[in-house]
């Protein structure tokens, strides 16, 4: 796969976690054995299908390459490759991070390092 980052969708203790150091994943990644992931152009779909209705919201850039062979592109919703990472994720793989905003169009706004 080309795609260098991908994103996590973080609540707001969630968040907090990531922020002290490491995220070990969310019920779901743990009960998964994987840390979600999702590629820019899969986000929108998975914010509306898993996060529909919920507030506080954050948006982390997640440096694949950093994370080397712990990533996985496996198939998963209507047999796209997803990335999974097989491991906690870091605070030093993180390249951005913050609230999950929506441009006027609905598209969401990527985190951009200051």
């Amino acid at each position: 796969m080309a795609e260098t980052i991908a994103y996590k969708v973080l609540t707001a203790d969630q968040m907090a976690a990531l922020e002290q150091g490491r995220f070990r994943g969310a019920p779901i990644d743990l009960g998964d054995g994987y840390v979600h992931l999702s590629t820019a152009a899969q986000l929108a779909e998975t914010i509306d299908r898993h996060f529909a209705g919920q507030t506080g919201l954050h948006v982390a850039a997640v440096d694949l390459e950093a994370l080397g062979d712990a990533v996985k592109w496996e198939a998963s919703r209507g047999g796209q490759s997803f990335p999974h990472l097989y491991g906690a994720l870091t605070l030093e793989t993180i390249l951005a991070y913050g609230p999950l905003e929506r441009e006027p169009d609905g598209a969401i706004r990527l985190p951009v390092a200051g």
